[in-house]
């Protein structure tokens, strides 16, 4: 009997570091390093996408773009991927289908194979635009189910969502855990149904945050996964994923077949190693996102949204309610209907929580956020939100029940309009209308370098959350 083959994605170059240094990472730190990452025998590597985009924009001065192609350069024998927010792209709101379909046109012709795409509410007509586009170019989809817990989420209801991801066209499916809660039994229990009923294959993504990710990727890969994300050491466990050379330890150990190369996963790691040295010195890497947070097991929250909500209490000046928000948190969660605490939905129910802590009194502060997703312009919710609920957020309106992009007009000739002569390619013009401050302070300082529009910051960072 043939030993079951085990393949690995490894996430140092996007999750790992957005996870663990908020995406701080220049592209000088990567290039040294992008041809043993490319021979070490990793089934892709994920390079961009999530908040890779923003951050290069925000805080390195860097063309997210540009950043594609340099990497696409270097690495000849192993598949790049993305991860792509479906109707999202990488922004925190819904853009019209002329914009996605441009922006997975672009990925994948600056470098991109496999775009990982998932909507926050697993709401599958969020996705049918990136889903079509990356097929019509030639590019791998793979459909994801962002895993969370409730009455509502059983494995019943995951079997029939991959089933119908499958159906869609899904060239492989992936399970994004993206706060670390997914249990080993849950796991081997989920991919085992999976197995049975769908015969493309099965990417397992979660987070170490919890202290059980490595457990859970052994059930699961027991149960049949066939691909695991890990992270190269120095930047992995807390709230990234499972060491990458820990795990090929483990998994050869026990017989399973592996392509990656040891040695060059240690080569790796040690070139990492005072690069994550270098950002602990400086105060980017936190050493709190390293701890073990067995609370988000109770409380089925993100490590990252944890630490955003005491940074959000700190500022206030009022830790003490630290708890109290936190105990908010399901209860948000449940008046919402359920829905998975992923961006942008994870900051958005975080800000809720807060807000009804903080003024006393529930609701009586709303975020426009919470108010559009209550109106269904993020998509529909996994469990419908009761009518008591709809009216004390926004009134007497009726919710959409349509799909929200099937409102918005096309937006490329607009975004072209306004960005001018500063854009000189459809990327520029893409990277204007995704992140409209932050690509115009971008192209007209790369245009010009006495032009200067001072970057305005968004009232919640997003370069640290999946």
């Amino acid at each position: 009997m043939s030993k079951q083959k085990v393949e690995l994605t490894e996430t140092v170059l996007r999750d790992g570091q957005q996870s663990l240094i908020a995406t701080r990472m220049p592209i000088t730190d990567m290039v040294p390093i992008l041809d043993k990452l490319d021979q070490a025998g990793y089934h892709a590597l994920e390079v961009w996408g999530g908040a890779t985009f923003d951050a290069c924009l925000r805080y390195l001065d860097e063309d997210p773009w540009e950043r594609l192609r340099v990497i696409r350069k270097h690495t000849h024998r192993t598949k790049l991927q993305m991860l792509l927010r479906g109707q999202n792209i990488l922004g925190y709101k819904n853009y019209a289908d002329d914009v996605v379909t441009a922006f997975v046109q672009k990925s994948l012709a600056n470098g991109i194979d496999i775009i990982r795409m998932f909507d926050a509410l697993n709401d599958t007509r969020n996705l049918k635009t990136a889903l079509a586009a990356t097929k019509k170019y030639g590019g791998h989809a793979q459909m994801t189910i962002a895993y969370t817990t409730s009455d509502f989420h059983t494995i019943p209801y995951y079997v029939k969502l991959a089933k119908e991801m499958t159906a869609m066209g899904a060239d492989s499916l992936c399970i994004k855990d993206m706060a670390g809660i997914l249990t080993p039994q849950r796991a081997y229990d989920l991919v085992s149904e999976l197995k049975a009923t769908i015969a493309i294959p099965i990417e397992i993504h979660t987070h170490a945050t919890s202290g059980i990710a490595t457990m859970t990727y052994l059930k699961a890969i027991e149960a049949g996964a066939d691909i695991i994300d890990t992270a190269s050491s120095p930047f992995a466990g807390g709230t990234s994923q499972p060491a990458t050379e820990s795990m090929l330890v483990a998994l050869k150990d026990l017989g399973y077949d592996l392509r990656v190369n040891p040695t060059l996963a240690a080569e790796i790691a040690a070139y990492f190693a005072p690069i994550r040295d270098r950002f602990r010195q400086d105060g980017g890497l936190n050493p709190k996102v390293m701890d073990v947070q067995p609370k988000s097991l109770r409380y089925q929250v993100p490590g990252g949204m944890l630490s955003n909500l005491l940074a959000q209490l700190k500022d206030a000046g009022q830790e003490m309610l630290y708890e109290q928000v936190l105990n908010e948190v399901p209860k948000v969660r449940a008046d919402l209907g359920y829905p998975p605490l992923v961006t942008p939905l994870s900051q958005m129910v975080g800000t809720q929580s807060l807000m009804n802590v903080m003024s006393g009194e529930r609701y009586q502060l709303i975020p426009n956020e919470i108010k559009d997703y209550v109106r269904g312009l993020y998509g529909r919710s996994p469990v419908a939100i009761s009518p008591a609920m709809i009216k004390k957020i926004i009134g007497d309106e009726q919710p959409i029940t349509t799909r929200p992009a099937d409102d918005i007009a096309p937006q490329l000739p607009e975004f072209k309009a306004e960005i001018g002569d500063y854009a000189h390619s459809l990327e520029d013009i893409l990277t204007y209308g995704l992140f409209p401050d932050q690509g115009r302070d971008f192209l007209g300082r790369r245009e010009d370098r006495f032009y200067d529009v001072p970057v305005q910051k968004i009232r919640l960072d997003f370069t640290s959350e999946s």
